[in-house]
């Protein structure tokens, strides 16, 4: 029985989770001989700190989002090299020893990080020789921040091509240890959408915003001039206060749905919608552009969502309706434009052109090779 060890952050739900499960979900099924763990390394080290950590990050991003992103872009966007900034230097050694305590006591023969963090200390270590544990990096944004360990990291799965030049021009990463896989979704969602929507009356639009539900929903539906010209779902999350509110207005084309946790379910959904409207999170898009769905958007959370923004504006794989005084004249032009619709579908096939295997295919390579002889892959 091979042992993988699978490293998000945090407890709450969240995209590193949504990768991991997907993987572990994948080799289950495939490989009967693997078994997968997922720990959040940050609980691991300690479920207070956890805590405190996860609060503070909500509470920041939704208090003072400007500050928020100031900070972000100065300490992750480039390569992180202010770590007595923060004062974060003190606290390395006690999450080194953390993970050292983790490998010895799980005996992984592979590790796949979907954080940075995890990858961070791991890098660490394993230059220092004290874990040998071969890592692989599984990033879940359309850029790599500077918290990712890259020297010493035997794999990345990197979102695409742009992301392994750097890796291979900035980080002297060689190129067989880069794999372009995209932004892994799980299986499900590899599947297009029905090719007849769009053929009703009405458009059927989906609302996406995360675990916590979509910003302000009064304000998005008091930009569309009329709310009968569409039909719409909305996905609260965990965020039961909008549920309650939506499913109050009683609304003949606004079905509020709780937080989906089945994946059938949320699959089925993507194919009864014409578009979605959604923050730009790594792995939502992902999954939207794997049904050739139009992405739109409307709100974005400092950090990693305004920087993931910039990359799908400038490849033309979302339509931004920030600053628009009205949204549904935008959304009605896309979704009816012929043209405009098979420009989308180009920029979006131009994007998956360039994904060499899917993380689940390259992972099973990796695994099936290591299972036989270890030495040689990672001598």
């Amino acid at each position: 029985m091979m042992r993988i060890l699978l490293l998000p952050l945090f407890q709450m739900s969240s995209g590193h989770h949504k990768v991991a499960d997907a993987l572990i979900d994948f080799l289950q099924t495939q490989i009967p001989t693997v078994f997968c763990k997922k720990i959040d390394f940050l609980s691991y080290c300690n479920e207070y700190i956890e805590k405190i950590v996860s609060e503070m990050y909500l509470r920041w991003i939704r208090s003072h989002p400007s500050s928020y992103h100031r900070v972000y872009k100065a300490l992750m966007y480039p390569d992180f090299q202010r770590l007595e900034f923060v004062h974060l230097e003190l606290w390395l050694p006690y999450f080194e020893h953390k993970m050292k305590k983790m490998v010895e006591k799980e005996q992984p023969e592979l590790i796949i990080c979907t954080h940075s963090f995890p990858s961070r200390i791991l890098q660490r270590l394993k230059k220092r020789k004290e874990v040998q544990t071969p890592v692989i990096n599984v990033y879940t944004d359309f850029f790599m921040n500077g918290i990712w360990g890259k020297q010493g990291i035997d794999y990345h799965f990197v979102p695409h091509a742009e992301a392994k030049q750097e890796l291979v021009a900035r980080y002297c990463i060689e190129e067989k240890q880069i794999i372009v896989t995209g932004i892994p979704v799980h299986e499900t969602f590899m599947s297009k959408g029905d090719e007849m929507k769009g053929k009703h009356e009405q458009f059927h639009l989906l609302l996406a915003g995360g675990n916590q539900g979509l910003g302000n929903m009064i304000d998005f539906f008091g930009k569309m001039e009329n709310s009968y010209s569409f039909r719409y779902s909305v996905l609260c999350g965990t965020n039961e206060k909008l549920y309650e509110e939506i499913a109050g207005w009683k609304h003949p084309n606004i079905r509020p749905f709780r937080y989906i946790c089945d994946i059938e379910e949320m699959n089925r959904l993507y194919n009864e919608v014409d578009a979605i409207i959604t923050k730009p999170g790594g792995v939502t898009v992902s999954e939207v552009l794997h049904k050739r769905l139009p992405i739109f958007t409307i709100d974005y959370l400092p950090g990693q969502e305004e920087i993931n923004l910039r990359y799908l504006e400038k490849h033309g794989l979302i339509y931004n309706l920030t600053g628009l005084e009205h949204y549904e004249r935008k959304i009605a032009y896309v979704l009816s434009n012929e043209k405009e619709q098979n420009r989308f579908g180009k920029r979006v096939n131009g994007y998956f052109s360039q994904i060499e295997k899917t993380a689940q295919n390259a992972l099973k390579d990796i695994v099936t090779v290591y299972r036989e002889d270890h030495r040689v892959l990672f001598r």
